[in-house]
């Protein structure tokens, strides 16, 4: 994987951060939300992870 792949990546996974933090200091956080947004979050850092050791 190229280093602009890797960067994008971290991209993403950063603003799903972001938005996951904001989510959480909600008075009534969306659980639902939450969870896709965590879930996809590990989806993104296994994808770096596993390109990066290759």
């Amino acid at each position: 994987m190229d280093k602009a792949m890797v960067e994008a990546l971290e991209s993403k996974h950063q603003a799903l951060h972001a938005l996951i933090e904001e989510e959480e200091h909600r008075p009534h956080p969306d659980e639902d939300l939450l969870h896709r947004l965590k879930k996809e979050k590990l989806r993104l850092k296994d994808e770096m992870a596993g390109h990066l050791t290759h």
